[in-house]
């Protein structure tokens, strides 16, 4: 009996363990209350931390008693993740905050979501919202970034037409150094390569440019940015803007394109789970990132575009985007979960690797 009990209690043990390594999958950074902790708001968001860091940290002027925990992923594992919780009807998350909009709808269509209506949420664009449950809190176009070094001027491509014809006549030159969203890792890869499918014959060209050209791709725009940066690629295809403008303002010597044929923008998703632990806070935060303030901060010091369409002055594009007839927005509702339709989305990727040379097994 002992011998059993004592095996038992090995497997029970183990079986913590792995659910502790599962919850510490995503990469935990703690922001103390600098007033004095009197409660904990956990946020789950595949965002980079060094964009969310300026806003937690003014939110934390507002709300000086509110410890953050700030848990970053990819976007295919916070779906994951946020699914089991909800599936669970119990888990750590307490605000869930993703750029794969499709995800955080399927989310909310799913029964996941508290409702909640503020001032800040009814004055936000009709494309941005839906049900009172999902709320977009940023202005990403999708964008074309350049190595300055590898790349000179008279080769920096504005339209996607004129990018395939760059890589069919200059085959030698940018073979093996041009970098994209590698769609089956990436929640926002796959929805930017779908809404660049959607009504466009451009896309297949496309595609049989960059299997041509020897693609690479990567799991997310902050690996692809480093790359560029770093020399490994010249050219990175629909990456999103905010960290390539970060990049620069860094230092990197990059040159970044609005395509003048079209402009996919996503708006970053946020969201409360149902079973929120700290709803009150999560719904405070919320309020912050779209206020005045926090735009204006976000504006500043995080995402650098907004949602009147100004561009910052490291990005090649119209000045007014919003009023330049090249936007194609990604509106947050019931028509993206067509997007997780699972039978589609096989189908879509099978092209994708098809055109590409990109198996499962290279990722």
């Amino acid at each position: 009996m002992i011998l059993a009990w004592k095996a038992a209690l090995i497997i029970f043990t183990g079986l913590i363990s792995l659910e502790i390594g599962a919850a510490e999958a995503a990469e935990k950074t703690v922001f103390p209350a600098p007033g004095g902790q009197e409660t904990i708001l956990s946020i789950h968001g595949a965002t980079d931390l060094a964009a969310m860091d300026p806003l937690i940290r003014d939110f934390q002027e507002l709300s000086p008693t509110v410890t953050v925990e700030y848990n970053e992923y990819l976007t295919n594992e916070l779906f994951n993740r946020a699914a089991s919780e909800c599936d669970a009807k119990q888990g750590t998350m307490d605000l869930v905050l993703s750029s794969s909009a499709d995800h955080m709808v399927k989310l909310v269509n799913d029964g996941c979501a508290l409702n909640y209506r503020s001032a800040m949420t009814r004055r936000l664009p009709s494309w941005t919202r839906w049900r009172d449950e999902v709320f977009g809190f940023t202005f990403e176009p999708a964008v074309i970034v350049y190595n300055r070094d590898l790349v000179p001027s008279e080769d920096v491509r504005r339209t996607r037409a004129e990018l395939i014809d760059l890589l069919r006549t200059k085959p030698e030159q940018y073979n093996g150094k041009i970098g994209s969203f590698d769609i089956s890792q990436s929640g926002v890869g796959y929805l930017f390569a779908s809404y660049d499918a959607h009504g466009t014959t451009t896309f297949g060209r496309l595609l049989e440019a960059f299997g041509r050209a020897g693609l690479v791709a990567g799991c997310c725009t902050t690996d692809l940015v480093s790359d560029l940066a770093s020399g490994r690629l010249a050219i990175g295809y629909n990456l999103i803007g905010s960290y390539a403008v970060g990049a620069v303002r860094r230092g990197a010597h990059l040159a970044i394109v609005i395509p003048r044929d079209y402009t996919v923008v996503l708006s970053r998703v946020v969201f409360i789970p149902r079973f929120s632990r700290n709803p009150v806070s999560a719904f405070r935060f919320l309020d912050y990132l779209l206020s005045e303030r926090g735009q204006k901060k976000s504006r500043e010091a995080s995402f650098f575009f907004s949602f009147e369409g100004t561009l910052p002055e490291e990005v090649d594009g119209p000045l007014w985007l919003a009023s330049s007839g090249l936007l194609r927005p990604i509106t947050i509702g019931p028509e993206l979960l067509a997007v997780q339709d699972r039978a589609k989305r096989q189908r879509f990727l099978s092209e994708w690797r098809r055109s590409t040379h990109i198996e499962p097994e290279d990722r």
